[in-house]
């Protein structure tokens, strides 16, 4: 209708240019575009009156300048920016006309002009614009290689000119490539020899371009890309790009590629690399294999787009046929270049769908691993580039379902074989490259725990080559520190064994040297790793005995006439070296650092245990230990001058007792008694002969005025923490030497005290006398501990204990040392301090109340014998509460590391006043729950204190005394007791330490008295909450949590193979601790004990009122829900305490029981509640009226449970083991039996007809006379059953169920142990992994013993190795799905957007309702009216129909439809691609009129009198689909406005279809209709 129009104003309006200047002033918006349609007509060669073209071409040349130019660029974000934008489109296209008109004149002013101003820097976007309209008519070359240099320009920017980027590559540089000249030019700027990877905004010229760039038939001046390799390489990197439409116009130019490829005879384009496959090549003889492989990749490819793992796994083993076609079998080369495939694995690896992601690498490794594959060099750069970038991601690592916990994850072991099997394959030249460059991707970033682990599994299966050098572990070492940045400790480690077998595999020892190699061992902890005595310790001694004498000599190694070195030579010099000092002017006043000692005590140890792994090898009995020997020979001339020679260096002293620390602190794991450890016993026996000597020089250093500095603290610690480990190997070794340790204490105690006491009196101090003080007061506080931790020696006896109790008892307590002022002065002593005067002052005050701890665990009266004055004579009471008070004060003063001393005095104090000083108690109590609170994110110090904090808060006599008053402090332990059960929600393992400690002083209390026993009980009952809460303790894991528990299950599993096992301190933090804790406390419990027994009892009340709220708060309740698993739990702990329990407490709870039955309960909740009504009728069958009972309830209540107690008359037989009245017992059953076998639902009579089979059974086992009547009727009724077999799901049920474990194989009786009802059962019963507790942690967690006569432990192997399967829940048929990806699919799900033509779109600026258009969708001339339809599920379906099927646009009655979820989910984004109309119901009228005007044929979809068959209408192009109300569809006063109905034929009895599928149905037959219309035009 425009067309016509604008074609009358030409004709009969005169001149055309009056008729442009008349439209064009002023111009709007809707003048614009009318400027714009009459332009085109014009340019079109449309209807001119007779006169001059040149006046036209003036009327045109001035509106291009005057009336276009200026107005390009528009539009913008505030009000009136769609106007603008309006009226800019039509400017651009009116001036391109214009162009058209005027021809090159005008084109080539323009272009200047543009040019200009882009070379000014001012309206880039207007510039460009006037440049793409020029372009087409440019006639001069040099002006058109100007343009293409300025569109190559601007299509390089980012940032702030990507507007322009888009507009110069997506319009610009398509426009030039009209111009043979500028063609070659943009050809060179986008792809040339100079030019990057093509980017998105590349391929979208390109893509414009593809007409030019792969022609049809002869490139226009030679230009073929097909046949570069930069384009091909362009293609691949926008198949693998981020940007979706990169994506799709990179799959347009591969289609276009072949498509004009499909002619040609012969076509190649070589790699850049030369001898490497081709990128591309064509060949009319090979004709149907390439159609095969690009269609087959192209599908691919498309897929993946879908992103959905059910529509992309169906295509993977068509992977498998793509590397079919790409090698060749008869030369095992590449036939196709491995990029291609490589593209598919990035774009898998790069998905957003990690479940994708994770299949594609498991393709990758198992296909590599199985094809064997010709090896590329691109294979090595793509595994250490897109596939180690993958593999970092932690959640791939996760277990496949049905594995057990514990097992190796697959990608885990896929990635062993793949690695091994690889490296295997490499040329011998290239494995070392490769390895290295493996190695140090691993440094390259920052890795988690476990992909780090895994693939440091998989390096130390490869099998043992030499090929890594000095660079290698260099790199390995690397990796080490690496790992040291998580916090989980056993993951932490069992990577640093695996990294130290792969060094030991993979090293060529001839490349290195031994001490390149203890450097590296230096980076394994000893707690975590590298160990004496375990397995790894014992591999890298054979390792270095195998090659003792291969190493490459060191550049500093003294043996010059050398290749090589052994390692007893090394480790002789290393020690050598280790104790030189150089001559120095001035003494350094800093310790050296421990990095040296640790490695020299590390390889003393290596090479002596390799010595008596030589001699052992050798036959040699006697070991005479001359090597080791040798070894210590340098550091025991040193150690026994110590006492004697005062003018040793202190360097060399330092170094010297660091030594002898490292190696006095060296345990065996293996050998309880050291006498044992050979190596170790000798190195102890040597040292022992210097202990007076240092022992001496300690004294002298502490006590005298050789401490100064700041810096001589460090040594002072030193010195401090030799003498427990002197005292250890004394007790160990020869305890002749104790006496003299005694006089060293004593000397030490007094010479502290008398300084402490010397000191106290001067006012002025002066750093060194500070310092004095400071090492004092740390060798009071060393020797308390040691008179804690070796009760044995029996210290305390010594005179100068007594003095010190006296000189702590009369302290001020946290009293501060002043920083002395002539610090600054002497600054220059200590450039450097590793302890700032806070810290220590910190430390002094810590020592000061160790000293207190150790004089209130000795000595509990407080000095009271010591009164000197009425100052100090105060009563217990009095001096602990002014104790206490310091303790508080002390808790805000000192740093939370350092408050431990502090916390164990709480423990002694508080006790004591709680009767008489409650709120300070109180407050002791919420500061110290600060203290804990703000140490939880800190991992070194947190248990340490919190242990500490649980010892005072939860003391058995705190407990009883706050108890019995019930006051304020025994509501803040509650608190307490829930704060911390919440805390552990988040930080694993802090209920443990709580829950362990209270159950060990309630059941084995240590005070040594005698209602101890009895007064610790009775906080069981009064705390009853921590042991219900206790059994119901777990948290639903998020899935990461559940990685890393995974995780360490399996390194777990390894055992003694993994060193990490053996070495790691067992923290007992795993939240099954707590409630093997809390059963293992139960099952201690004496039901003969009367405080046991109403304990027991109050905990299965408590236990049932928790499961009725839990059912209350939830009637139903999703399988593994938290609900579901506190009800398990529950009831698997009453299960536990069911055979404790008395007849008279049974009798008043079983109702409960029963009534816990009749709840929808999941299946191992169900199991559990049936076992315990089995095992009390079994016990105590006089409760089996109670029973009968429960079957007399009416129906309504009765549907859902009667299975439950139907399957408890499948073990009526264990039920009547104990009762003598079974006849009328069976008699019972049989009657309530046969009342059910006739219900109408279909389980109910399978569960009833069991159970009568069983009691019918048993009824002719004891002869029941009373029913041989019914004898004919019951057994034809079982028969019939039995013969069900033929019927379908009916007979396999009725098998199914008899088979079920519960019935067939577990028995209530002899199956009644730990393992059936925390393993088995749960197992069985298909409840989640993380709920079945092995047997395993029952062994592993030591706190709490249980009972010697405890034999109901394992279950019975029957029942054991059953599978999980639930008749009612799963129904497995045979041969049922084999694996995804076993065999090919012929047919596969495809979920792509279609290309118009295969061709995109130019314009990438168009607004959001020509969306379709930027992608080159067709849109048919179908509009569908929804206005009526009000569900938004209704209208998201049919929006998503509209779009896909090209509708032009959809109706709706509201666009706030839009908004809501469940339209958003139906239409999965089809609203951003399909034009959407607001028209409300009451507008319909107006809307159905107007439509009819534009010549839409109004069609209604309604059962008429006179409506049309679907089958048989035929639809008009234009129809308009008019879709009625669900309820009412099509209101009468809009059925006379239709044109015509149309009605679905049906064939069933329901009267109608859902509205989206009568719609969905109609759309598809007008398209189907227009389709073959299209086919028929062409």
């Amino acid at each position: 209708m425009e067309v016509v129009l604008a074609d009358a104003l030409l004709a009969g309006g005169g001149d055309p240019g009056a008729v442009l200047r008349a439209v064009s002033a002023p111009l709007s918006a809707d003048r614009a575009e009318a400027l714009r349609l009459l332009l085109q007509r014009l340019a079109a060669g449309g209807p001119r009156p007779p006169g001059e073209p040149e006046a036209l071409r003036r009327a045109a040349w001035e509106l291009a300048l005057e009336r276009c130019r200026p107005l390009l660029g528009g539009g913008g974000e505030a009000a009136g920016g769609a106007e603008r934008l309006r009226v800019s489109r039509a400017a651009r296209g009116a001036l391109g006309h214009c162009v058209q008109l005027c021809g090159a004149p005008l084109a080539a002013r323009l272009a200047r002009d543009a040019l200009a101003e882009l070379a000014a820097g001012a309206g880039a976007e207007a510039a460009l614009e006037a440049l793409a309209a020029a372009a087409p008519r440019l006639e001069e070359p040099e002006l058109a290689e100007r343009c293409a240099a300025a569109a190559l320009a601007r299509a390089g920017e980012d940032g702030d000119g990507g507007a322009a980027a888009a507009l110069a590559a997506g319009r610009l540089l398509p426009a030039l490539g009209g111009d043979a000249a500028a063609r070659r030019r943009v050809w060179e700027g986008l792809l040339g020899a100079g030019g990057e990877a093509a980017g998105p905004r590349a391929l979208a010229a390109l893509s414009a371009l593809a007409d030019a760039v792969l022609p049809r038939g002869a490139g226009a001046g030679g230009l073929d890309a097909r046949t570069c390799p930069r384009f091909w390489g362009a293609v691949q990197a926008g198949l693998t790009g981020r940007d979706a439409l990169g994506r799709k116009r990179a799959r347009f130019l591969l289609k276009r590629a072949l498509e004009v490829s499909g002619n040609r005879e012969r076509l190649r384009c070589p790699a850049d690399g030369g001898d490497e496959p081709s990128l591309f090549w064509w060949c009319a003889d090979e004709k149907e294999k390439l159609v095969q492989f690009w269609e087959t990749y192209i599908l691919i490819m498309e897929t993946l787009e879908g992103n959905q793992i059910h529509v992309i796994k169906p295509v993977l083993p068509k992977l498998n046929r793509l590397y079919e076609l790409a090698i060749s079998e008869e030369k095992g080369t590449w036939l196709f270049h491995p990029s291609w495939h490589m593209c598919i694995y990035k774009r898998m690896f790069e998905s957003e769908n990690k479940t994708l992601t994770k299949e594609g690498i498991l393709h990758f490794l198992e296909l590599y691993e199985t094809k064997h594959l010709p090896n590329p060099l691109g294979f090595s750069e793509f595994i250490i580039g897109p596939l180690m970038d993958a593999l970092s991601e932690s959640s791939l690592y996760g277990r496949a379902p049905g594995q057990l916990v514990g097992a190796c994850p697959p990608l885990g072991m896929r990635l062993q074989k793949f690695l091994a099997t690889y490296v295997m394959l490499l040329p011998e030249e290239e494995k070392g490259s490769f390895l290295l460059k493996f190695i140090q991707k691993m440094t390259s970033r920052h890795w988690c725990a476990v992909p780090i682990l895994f693939l440091s599994m998989a390096l130390a299966c490869i099998p043992a080559c030499k090929i890594l050098g000095t660079e290698g572990l260099h790199a390995l070492r690397d990796v080490l520190q690496c790992t040291m940045i998580t916090h989980q400790i056993l993951l932490r480690g069992a990577a640093q064994c695996y990294l130290l077998q792969t060094a030991m595999h993979l090293t060529a020892v001839e490349k290195v040297s031994l001490s390149e190699i203890s450097s590296f061992l230096q980076s394994l902890r000893p707690e975590e790793s590298l160990r004496r005595d375990t397995m790894l310790w014992m591999e890298l001694c054979r390792w270095l005995q195998v090659n003792d004498g291969c190493f490459r000599k060191s550049v500093t190694s003294d043996f010059e006439h050398q290749e090589t070195t052994s390692l007893c030579q090394y480790v002789r010099s290393l020690v050598g070296e280790y104790l030189k000092t150089p001559a120095s002017e001035r003494e350094n006043c800093f310790m050296p650092d421990w990095f040296e000692a640790k490695l020299v005590a590390t390889m003393i140890l290596l090479a002596a245990d390799v010595e008596q792994m030589r001699n052992k090898c050798s036959g040699k009995s006697n070991i005479e230990w001359i090597e080791l020997e040798a070894f210590l020979n340098p550091l025991l001339d040193v150690l026994m001058k110590l006492g004697s020679n005062a003018y040793i260096p202190t360097l060399k002293t330092d170094k010297s007792l660091q030594l002898l620390l490292k190696l006095l602190q060296t345990r065996s794991l293996k050998c309880s008694n050291t006498q044992d450890d050979e190596v170790l016993f000798f190195i102890w026996k040597s040292l022992m002969t210097a202990v007076e000597s240092v022992l001496e020089f300690v004294l002298r250093q502490l006590t005298t005025d050789e401490l100064s500095t700041v810096g001589d603290l460090d040594r002072c610690d030193l010195y401090l923490a030799l003498i427990p480990e002197i005292m250890n190997i004394c007790l160990q070794v020869n305890w002749k030497k104790i006496p003299s340790i005694k006089n060293f204490i004593m000397s030490l105690t007094n010479a502290s005290i008398r300084n402490l006491k010397e000191r106290n009196r001067e006012e002025e101090l002066n750093l060194k006398e500070q310092i004095k003080k400071v090492a004092s007061m740390a060798s009071l506080g060393a020797v308390c501990d040691i008179m804690d931790q070796k009760p044995e020696v029996h210290l305390e006896c010594l005179p100068s204990v007594d003095a010190l109790k006296r000189f702590i008892s009369f302290s001020e307590f946290n009293e501060v040392l002043k920083k002395p002022s002539c610090i600054e002065e002497k600054s220059s002593l200590c450039e450097e301090t590793s302890q700032g005067w806070g810290k220590i002052v910190a430390c002094y005050i810590r020592d000061q109340w160790i000293c207190l701890r150790f004089i209130l665990n000795s000595f509990p009266m407080l000095a009271q014998e010591y009164e000197e004055t009425s100052e100090r004579s105060l009563s217990p009471v009095e001096r602990a509460r002014k104790i206490l008070e310091s303790a508080l004060e002390a808790l805000t003063i000192l740093p939370s590391d350092q408050v431990l001393p502090v916390f164990n005095c709480m423990k002694v104090l508080v006790p004591k006043l709680l009767d008489s000083a409650e709120s300070l108690c109180i407050e002791a109590f919420d500061l110290a729950w600060k203290i804990i609170s703000s140490l939880s994110n800190t991992q070194l110090i947190f248990w340490s204190n919190l242990k500490a904090f649980v010892q005072f808060v939860f003391d058995t006599e705190v407990l009883a005394v706050a108890a019995s008053a019930k006051g304020q402090a025994y509501t803040k332990i509650k608190e307490i007791i829930f704060k911390l059960i919440d805390m552990s929600t988040t930080k694993t393992g802090v209920f443990n330490v709580v829950l362990s400690h209270c159950c060990k002083s309630w059941i084995f209390p240590t005070v040594e008295e005698g209602s101890a026993l009895t007064n610790a009980f009775l906080n069981a009952g009064s705390y009853c909450e921590l042991i219900t809460e206790a059994c119901v303790f777990g948290t639903v894991f998020r899935r990461d949590q559940r990685l890393i528990q995974d995780v360490h299950a399996f390194i777990e599993s390894l055992g003694e193979k993994c060193a990490a096992n053996v070495v790691t301190e067992s923290t007992n933090r795993d939240d099954h601790y707590v409630r093997v804790c809390a059963i293992k406390f139960l099952c201690l419990l004496d039901g003969s004990n009367i405080l046991h027994k109403t304990f027991m009892e109050d905990v299965f009340i408590k236990l049932l009122h928790k499961d009725e709220l839990v059912s209350r708060s939830r009637t139903r309740y999703y399988a593994n829900s938290l609900q579901h698993r506190i009800k398990n739990r529950v009831w698997q702990t009453l299960l536990v305490l069911l055979p404790k329990l008395d007849q008279n407490f049974l009798c008043g709870t079983l109702d409960k029981v029963f009534q816990a039955g009749f709840d929808n309960n999941q299946a191992s909740v169900k199991y559990i509640i049936e076992w315990i009504i089995i095992l009390s009728l079994h016990k105590y069958p006089q409760f089996l009226n109670k029973f009968w009972d429960c079957f007399c309830y009416g129906e309504e209540k009765l549907k859902t449970s009667i299975c439950t107690f139907l399957s408890v008359l499948l073990h009526f037989d264990i039920v009547l083991q104990n009762t003598s009245e079974k006849k009328s017992a069976l008699k019972k059953a049989l009657i309530v039996v046969l009342q059910w076998c006739f219900n109408h639902n279909f389980s109910v009579r399978l569960y009833a007809l069991v159970a009568l089979k069983k009691i019918w059974s048993m009824c002719r086992m004891l002869q029941v006379e009373e029913f041989e009547a019914l004898t004919p009727v019951i057994e034809s009724s079982l028969q019939q059953v039995e013969n069900m077999h033929g019927t379908g799901n009916a007979g396999r049920n009725w098998q199914r169920i008899q088979d079920h474990f519960f019935f067939a194989t577990f028995n209530p009786v002899e199956d009644y142990n730990l393992e059936t009802i925390f393993y088995v059962l749960p197992r069985l019963s298909e409840l989640a992994e993380d709920e079945w507790i092995s047997l395993a942690k029952f062994d592993r967690f030591t706190d709490i013993p249980l009972p010697l006569v405890f034999q109901w432990y394992h279950s019975r192997a029957e029942l054991r190795d059953l599978k999980p399967s639930d008749w009612s829940q799963q129904d497995i048929g045979s041969n049922s799905a084999e694996t995804d990806g076993q065999t090919e699919w012929t047919d596969v799900q495809k979920k792509i957007i279609p290309w118009k033509n295969s061709t995109p779109s130019l314009d990438l600026e168009m607004v959001f309702q020509d969306r379709a258009a930027k992608l080159g969708k067709s849109n048919s001339r179908l509009i569908v009216v929804a206005s009526l339809i009000d569900k938004p599920t209704n209208l998201g379906g049919l929006c998503r129909t509209s779009e896909i099927f090209g509708a032009s646009a959809l109706v709706v009655g509201s666009l706030h439809y839009i908004q809501d979820k469940q339209f958003q989910h139906l239409s999965v984004s089809a609203e951003q691609w399909l034009p959407l109309v607001e028209v409300k119901p009451s507008q319909l009228v107006d809307y159905l009129q107007q439509k009819k005007t534009e010549g839409y044929t109004i069609i209604g979809v309604e059962q008429t009198a006179k409506s049309f068959d679907l089958a048989e209408y035929c639809f008009p192009e234009k129809s308009l689909l008019l879709l009625g109300n669900e309820h009412e569809g099509i209101p009468a006063n809009l059925i006379h406005h239709l044109d015509v109905c149309v009605e679905i034929p049906q064939q069933g009895i329901i009267r109608s279809l859902n509205v989206h599928v009568s719609g969905a149905l109609l759309i598809w037959e007008y398209t189907r209709q227009q389709v073959i219309k299209q086919k028929q035009q062409k």
